[in-house]
């Protein structure tokens, strides 16, 4: 496995084996020009042939285990023995390097540059007749400079990683903490709502009853008036508990692995709430299991259309449609009714007959990270369209 710290620069490899066969054809020339045409130029020639199609076969082991540290050690045995020969060659120190900082870590990275850097100085040294010390000294400076540079480089680049994985993981943590507090948001207005409403309904109803069969005997006619007004207690209570769990999420819409349980959802809904309407029910593509939160959010929001179009629409027919789509499902309630304007109707909140009407719609889903329109005209029908995402990226779809 490479680790090298250039190893992540995209399209390195290509220009480095353009570079290398270039200075290498640039130095074989410059060699003839500069020597005989005898065995020796026949060997360095060969040398160089070697060294390109060695650095050439990089591809072939970079995806096996140990050879990239083969490939670089026969690699760069081939430039010490070519450049100490033929120091013509030694401007292919360069592209070398490169790929010495591509494949070993760090430290065994700055050593090999040094003995190249090195190897490259002798070079040198040997083709000029005065003693240098620039010679030496200036090409291993410049070799630990560019190291280090690319060591910091390195360094910065993962700390700026690091740094965006803490976000993402803070992000995480977040969204988690969020939807706990949305639960318990929830948690606590259904409590004080059951307390509030259905509660105290419930004993106001245990304490009628009782007064009744007190006074049954000895008070008949108190006594009926106390059961009458327990009946009333108890179907206000009733619509009391219709009202909170049509906000919860439909039991049978939790763990469903086929997808089945969503569209017999809405089935149901179309049977129950049409109150005289012909309400059809169509399902285009593969049904898909979806989040529960999402699932409980189409029922509801098709249980309010619905009312909608019985309460104000004077239609005689509605399609509810469910779009199954790559990465979102799609919820239409279309109507034949006499339709309005959109941009005129005031948006009504808090009719808690309706579950706040489109206002509701909306907004529930706009918590679970989707959207809904509607589209109407006078004498035109309504259509209320309802999405949600249900990609792996979705945060709504995650919401519960």
């Amino acid at each position: 496995m490479e680790e090298g710290i250039l190893a992540p620069v995209a399209r390195l490899d290509r220009w480095l084996d353009a570079v290398i066969v270039v200075l290498l054809v640039t130095c074989s020339v410059r060699y003839l020009l500069r020597h005989d045409v005898d065995a020796t130029a026949a060997l360095v020639l060969a040398g160089a042939a070697v060294l390109g199609a060695a650095h050439l076969t990089r591809r072939l082991v970079a995806g096996r285990p140990a050879w990239p540290y083969v490939w670089i050690a026969v690699v760069v045995v081939l430039w010490v023995t070519l450049t100490l020969v033929a120091p013509s060659f030694a401007w292919t120190a360069v592209p070398v390097a490169f790929a010495v900082l591509q494949v070993l870590p760090f430290a065994y990275a700055v050593t090999v540059v040094v003995v190249m850097t090195a190897v490259v100085s002798v070079a040198w040294s040997r083709i000029t007749d005065d003693l240098d010390p620039t010679v030496l000294v200036g090409p291993v400076g410049i070799a630990l400079v560019t190291v280090l540079s690319y060591r910091a480089l390195e360094r910065e680049a993962r700390t700026r990683q690091a740094l965006l994985d803490e976000l993402t993981e803070a992000q995480a943590d977040l969204a988690v903490a969020q939807r706990r507090s949305g639960a318990l948001a929830e948690r606590t207005r259904l409590s004080r709502e059951i307390h509030d409403s259905v509660g105290q309904g419930l004993s106001s109803i245990t304490l009628l009853l009782g007064a009744a069969e007190q006074d049954w005997d000895r008070r008949p006619d108190a006594a009926r008036r106390h059961v009458s007004s327990a009946g009333d207690a108890a179907r206000e209570g009733l619509d009391e508990v219709r009202r909170v769990v049509r906000d919860l999420a439909p039991a049978d819409l939790e763990d469903d692995a086929t997808g089945e349980a969503l569209p017999a959802s809405l089935r149901r809904v179309a049977a129950t709430g049409a109150h005289g309407l012909d309400v059809q029910v169509r399902v285009h593509g593969d049904p898909e299991p979806v989040p529960s939160a999402i699932a409980a959010a189409l029922v509801r929001s098709t249980r309010g259309a619905i009312a909608n179009v019985v309460e104000h629409s004077t239609a005689t027919r509605a399609v509810v449609s469910l779009t199954y789509l790559p990465d979102e499902v799609l919820l239409d309630v279309r109507d034949d009714g006499r339709g309005f304007d959109p941009a005129q109707a005031p948006r009504a909140a808090g009719r808690g007959d309706r579950g706040h009407g489109l206002d509701g719609i909306r907004r529930r889903a706009a918590d679970l990270g989707g959207s809904a329109d509607v589209e109407s005209a006078p004498g035109e029908g309504t259509t209320v369209s309802v999405r949600f995402p249900v990609g792996a990226g979705s945060d709504g779809a995650r919401r519960g």
